[in-house]
């Protein structure tokens, strides 16, 4: 039997693209990396695990915020290289600026809108001065 792990088209830094999908809704809450260490042990743990490229070292969603997203369903494009996890966001925020989803800005008339609320301070979430989980 093939290592499934192999089975995925890891780019030149050993990574692939992960794109967190709200597994009720559909919405898209973020895009982060994931190398196979991170999506074994997303797959092992339950939850996105994924690879920190500005921090060099794994990302457990949550550990500093508390917004922890549970794994329900893990797929692989036609391409093999990109993942979709259809998670549940614990705390109903994913994005480090305090809302839903990452994706909160839309072009119109030849700028973007910021059309989704922030749910919480990002401060008040990492009690500490504002950075990316």
């Amino acid at each position: 039997m093939t290592d499934w792990l192999e089975e995925i088209n890891w780019n030149d830094d050993g990574l692939v693209p992960a794109i967190a999908q709200d597994h009720t809704t559909g919405r898209i809450l973020m895009m982060a990396w994931m190398n196979r260490e991170s999506l074994r042990l997303s797959v092992q743990e339950g939850r996105a695990i994924y690879w920190s490229r500005s921090r060099g070292k794994l990302w457990r969603k949550g550990e500093e915020s508390g917004h922890v997203q549970k794994l329900h369903e893990l797929r692989l494009d036609c391409d093999a290289d990109v993942l979709v996890l259809q998670v549940e966001q614990l705390g109903g925020i994913a994005c480090h600026t305090g809302r839903e989803s990452c994706f909160y800005r839309v072009y119109r008339d030849g700028a973007w809108h910021t059309v989704d609320a922030q749910l919480k301070n990002p401060d008040a979430i990492y009690h500490k001065a504002h950075s990316h989980e």
